[in-house]
């Protein structure tokens, strides 16, 4: 439930910061500051010799996983509402059970009509939804979708026996040297407001330093596919925070799909049989899924 909530309110912050600063502004500045935090006590701890053993994959985590789906999410919050984008990110439960599909893992008669149903709430809610904002935005916001599946498996799977803190922390120092030069073109002309100086911290310090460490945690109890089950109840606090504090508006359409969504990755990422003749590697992966 803490999760639920640490990385529902993001949305929110995220909306507001894009009134003034731009995506790649907005990322370079979560990235920075959380890595300025934990940068130092992952040296500290002797943590990053042990998570440099895997620079490539590190690397590959950290695109997936941060540079790309931030970016793409904060340039859609800039055409569509906080509300909208977090029940849209509602489907990474389906994209990951059909990921985990792909590894091996049977697809029962359960599973499918789940993603059927699932489907059937995306489309709900962008069929509803998309006259009040943009192709591309919703284009955006599926590849984060896409992102935020793949990412815990990453971690699960190539980076599992690397020091957590010191996978997000260099993660997120990486993300920020990459975004440097972009943050260096966009630097906003006047002073920031008070609000969105404080969403911006918001999301560096509590949504992404502290909410990193509670998801590793998180994954190495339950799996990856299964983590990615948060965003049951994010979207929902999502909307809550969007509604109440920005005047958003919420349709019938939104709470269709939603249920529809929340529905189809409760059943589409139950436990199924495991396919013979899965590779070794892939192994512990698949087993993840079923704890």
């Amino acid at each position: 439930m803490t999760m639920s909530v640490i990385w529902g309110v993001p949305y929110l912050m995220i909306r507001v910061a894009v009134e003034e600063i731009s995506p790649g502004m907005l990322v370079f500045l979560r990235t920075g500051l959380a890595a300025l935090l934990l940068v130092p006590i992952a040296v500290a701890r002797g943590e990053v010799r042990d998570a440099l053993v895997r620079w490539r994959w590190l690397v590959v985590f950290t695109a997936i996983e941060i540079a790309i789906p931030w970016v793409l999410l904060a340039s859609a919050e800039t055409h569509v509402s906080s509300s909208l984008a977090a029940l849209i990110i509602a489907g990474v439960p389906l994209v990951g059970a059909a990921i985990t599909r792909a590894s091996g893992e049977r697809l029962g008669r359960t599973n499918l009509a789940g993603l059927l149903v699932g489907l059937a709430g995306v489309g709900a809610i962008v069929g509803t939804e998309i006259g009040g904002g943009d192709a591309r935005a919703f284009a955006e916001l599926g590849a984060v979708a896409v992102c935020y599946a793949v990412g815990p498996i990453i971690l699960s799977r190539y980076l599992d026996d690397a020091p957590a803190l010191a996978v997000v922390a260099l993660s997120l120092g990486i993300a920020a040297l990459a975004y440097a030069p972009v943050a260096a073109f966009s630097v906003p002309d006047g002073m920031l407001s008070g609000r969105v100086i404080a969403s911006v911290l918001g999301l560096a310090f509590l949504c992404t330093a502290l909410a990193f460490l509670l998801f590793f945690a998180l994954i190495a109890e339950i799996g990856p596919v299964r983590a990615t089950v948060i965003t049951y109840v994010n979207p929902a606090v999502a909307a809550i925070a969007g509604v109440t504090i920005l005047d958003e508006a919420f349709t019938a359409g939104m709470a269709v799909g939603f249920v529809l969504v929340l529905v189809g990755s409760v059943f589409a990422t139950r436990p199924g049989a495991k396919r013979q003749g899965v590779p070794a590697r892939l192994e512990p992966a698949v087993a993840e899924t079923k704890t």
